[in-house]
């Protein structure tokens, strides 16, 4: 059975990477929908591969210029436009891979349609949590994790009971400077921008340099899979060949490991329960050499501690925490900032933030957009 798929975020590195996945097995998934940004050409080239009914694009100039391009195709614009492709291509799964706060509304609608979704944005769990997966519990939707080290967990509690779990251990790579002896005061946009392992965005790279990338994904991994922060850890393993770790009680502990191509962990969400070839090459653990861990130092990466804090104290914490990094990575990607005002300017908002329940998905916008307008006094 062909499996029906629509992607938000279809020309970022996440959706390229699925459209490859798709494109190898047109007998496995079909795409209905593609929810794109500002780069029209790409998104012009996809529609053309793949075909889809449902278009939405950033700007309504765009919109109609892809209307007239292409005959057949339903074309919308904005957050409101997404949130109509969700509806009305009705797909098996929704994957999320729009990069930031942008993507919380339509991944909601579709947890609020009973689609499941393949996680790539992990904005949605790290600011709205509660409200997500009180919503996926209410109509049955999976939340299947696309980032390498929740797949890594995910995979690796498969067959195991919840009361089992000891701990999660979450690997970062430690970014471009975890061996930085230097000072931080100098780095440049374009060295952030050199992840060793990786080919990811530039917001995301740069939350994988200042660990902040971590943070979330600790917060991402609390909501997903129901433990709190004292059972998560989080080791540096420079190589990304072990995504992550699942510790058991009995001292048992499981991993997940892959030569570093996201394509694993998106074919993976996009075929589960079962697996497609994702065109990842096999691992060679001889030619890998030595696999190495190390304890993060939080005095040079002190956003990992802010993430930390931020799920400790919970409510609208996180989600405040998301817009002030989302806001001041902006800042430092325009050389407005240095470095190391990213985690400064990040704790100043955090420290003035009285922390509020979250109901709905309201009182999510609300708290995201007070981070906003109080990081700018």
């Amino acid at each position: 059975m062909i499996r029906k798929i629509t992607i938000l975020g279809s020309t970022g590195s996440i959706g390229t990477q699925a459209l490859d996945i798709i494109a190898r097995h047109p007998d496995r998934f079909q795409l209905v929908g593609l929810v794109a940004g500002s780069n029209i050409d790409l998104a012009s080239k996809q529609i053309a591969q793949f075909s889809p009914t449902w278009v939405s694009v950033n700007r309504a100039e765009d919109a109609a210029l892809l209307a007239q391009k292409f005959t057949g195709i339903r074309c919308f614009h904005g957050e409101s436009g997404a949130c109509t492709v969700v509806n009305e291509s009705q797909p098996d799964l929704v994957l999320s891979a729009i990069v930031g706060a942008a993507g919380l509304l339509p991944t909601y609608q579709a947890l609020k349609n009973g689609i499941s979704v393949a996680l790539a944005n992990k904005e949605s769990l790290v600011i709205a949590g509660e409200v997500m997966t009180r919503q996926a519990r209410a109509t049955g939707a999976k939340l299947l994790p696309v980032d390498s080290e929740h797949s890594a967990i995910f995979q690796a509690l498969a067959g195991n009971r919840p009361q089992d779990v000891r701990k999660i251990i979450l690997t970062a790579s430690g970014g471009p400077f975890f061996r930085r002896e230097e000072s931080f005061e100098t780095i440049t946009v374009e060295q952030a921008l050199k992840h060793p392992n990786w080919d990811m965005g530039a917001k995301i790279t740069i939350d994988s340099a200042t660990l902040m990338n971590k943070g979330l994904e600790v917060i991402e991994a609390s909501w997903l899979f129901g433990l709190p922060p004292e059972q998560i850890d989080v080791v540096v393993h420079p190589q990304s060949i072990v995504h992550s770790l699942v510790e058991y009680i009995d001292g048992s502990v499981m991993a997940q490991l892959g030569v570093p191509d996201m394509r694993c962990a998106i074919s993976y969400a996009l075929a589960y329960p079962e697996r497609v070839d994702s065109g990842v090459k096999s691992l060679d653990l001889v030619a890998a050499g030595p696999l190495n861990f190390y304890q993060p130092n939080r005095e040079k990466f002190p956003c990992l501690g802010l993430a930390f804090e931020a799920i400790r104290i919970g409510k609208s914490m996180p989600a405040v925490l998301n817009a002030a990094n989302e806001v001041v990575v902006d800042r430092f990607l325009k050389k407005q900032i240095k470095f190391t005002d990213i985690p400064k300017q990040i704790e100043h908002v955090m420290k003035g933030h009285q922390p509020t329940p979250l109901n709905c998905l309201e009182d999510v916008t609300a708290a995201d957009r007070w981070a906003r307008e109080y990081i700018k006094l």
